[in-house]
Formats: structure tokens, sequence, C-alpha cells
């Protein structure tokens, strides 16, 4: 069955796998019920803790490694599991459409599991761990628009029943989160840069507006401030490319955490070719 739809997760701490009082986690447990109810034939998940050179895809033979890619957490974290299948079918497919889109190189890793920005919310968006799931990376010293291109690229797999998901976060300062948390705030209140720039975003994603989330260094207020590093945003244009210029964006999460990481996660659905 063909997929409509591409996703963006704002998958926030690690700890989203223990804390049941984070609200994104009852928003991924219900994804199937509320969200997206068609199982993909397939999965391939584009994480912000996945950085190479080249875009690289992970090829498994067999149930994936957990990758524990956090540090001085509860004992618990480390104990999970997401054993997902992999899929070096739709690995090769993956290097032949980017490499026929003009990128000039792809790796394939035969041998890397799945890190927590892919097994954390796929743990609870598809808990029984039996859809094939492969993991592509990111490349930082790119730009919005070539991970957007990258999407691109990848909107054929959509006919070929995969969901192509973004993980990532909406904003993304770990300096500012660790300010907030020694000095005590994050009670209730959203410091005001957070919150323009996560309202930017909505407003922009939701008029269609994808080329100003492209350029949006320029376009957006504190864009610095929501993302000293580019890594937890880049998955997101490169579930816009998936879905192109026509599709329609939707608001399907919003909450925070500590005043200044945003959860919010956003639908993004095709017109019918037909």
């Amino acid at each position: 069955m063909a997929v409509q739809d591409t996703f963006y997760i704002s998958h926030g701490s690690p700890t989203l796998s223990i804390d049941e009082s984070i609200p994104a986690r009852k928003f991924l447990q219900s994804w199937k019920q509320n969200v997206y109810p068609n199982k993909p034939n397939s999965i391939l998940i584009i994480s912000g803790h996945w950085e190479t050179s080249v875009p690289t895809v992970n090829a498994i033979s067999g149930p994936h490694d957990t990758i524990y890619d956090f540090y001085g957490f509860p004992k618990s974290m480390y104990q999970l599991k997401y054993p997902a299948p992999g899929s070096p079918n739709l690995a090769g497919r993956v290097k032949d459409l980017l490499t026929a889109s003009g990128f000039p190189r792809v790796d394939v890793d035969a041998k890397r599991g799945l890190d927590h920005g892919a097994w954390v919310p796929l743990m609870f968006m598809y808990p029984e761990a039996d859809i094939p799931v492969c993991q592509l990376s990111i490349q930082t010293d790119r730009d919005a628009t070539y991970h957007y291109n990258m999407g691109r690229a990848l909107a054929p797999l959509k006919d070929e029943g995969v969901l192509v998901v973004g993980s990532g976060s909406a904003t993304h300062n770990l300096r500012a989160l660790r300010e907030i948390r020694g000095g005590g705030g994050g009670g209730g209140s959203i410091v005001p840069w957070a919150l323009e720039f996560d309202t930017w975003l909505k407003d922009a994603l939701l008029e269609g507006r994808y080329e100003d989330v492209n350029q949006y260094e320029e376009k957006a207020p504190y864009a610095k401030m929501a993302h000293p590093w580019p890594d937890h945003f880049y998955p997101l244009h490169v579930a816009i490319g998936a879905a192109g210029s026509a599709a329609k964006a939707k608001l399907i999460h919003g909450s925070w955490d500590l005043g200044a990481l945003s959860y919010a996660s956003y639908q993004f659905t095709s017109p019918p070719t037909s």
C-alpha cells in the first residue's frame, strides 16, 4: 500500500523512554490509534543522532542492536531493547535513489544499530518491533536545502509502502536547557526565544512556506538559539522534501519540557497522484 504521509517527530530527552509524565510519550503511544493507523511495509528513519560526512544508510540482516548513545541516565534505560529487523533491500533502494538524484557518494553500513533518536520513538509507535527499519544519516556540514533535496530524492519510497520519519527536536539548545535546569527554572513558563522560534516554525509549515523553512537561519527569529547546531532540525527537511512542495502540514503534537525543549511534531500529507 502506498504511503501519502511523512512525519517529523520531536523525540526530546532520552528519558522519554521511561518517564511516563512526559506528554509526548502518550502521544507516541497513541500513534496507531490516533495518528497513523496504516501499517507500513517498512520504515526509513532519519535521526539527529547519526552524523556522517556523506549520506549513509544502515543495512542490517536480522534484528537491530540498540545503541545507548546517552550517558549518566538511570540503569533501566540501558536495559531497553528495540530489536526491529533491518532491511538490506530498502537500504539498497535508498542508495540507488540518492545516487540517481546526484548525490555522488552514498555509503552502506552493515553493522550499525538504531540510536535513541530512532528506537525511543519507534518503541512507542510500533512496540511490536516487527516492521523492517533502516536509518539514514545527516550531514551537519551541509545546509537545510541539501537535506530537503535528499528527501525529494527519496519520495518514490512512499509508493513502495515506506514510511519516512524524521526524528529530532523542534528546538534543541542543550546549553540553554542545562542553564535552565541549573537555575531551577522550567517549571511552567516557556522562554521567549524558544516560543518565538516554535511559533514561527508552526506558522511557516502550516502555511506551506517550505522554502522559508529551508532558509530558516535567515528567516526565523532566534534560529541560532533554537538550533546552535542543526543536527536535530535537518531530519525535518528530509521529511518535508519526501512529502513534496504540495504537501499539507499538520501539527500533530505540541508540548514543552524545561521551558525551552519543544516536542512539536508534524505530519506532511501529499495530494493524491491520480
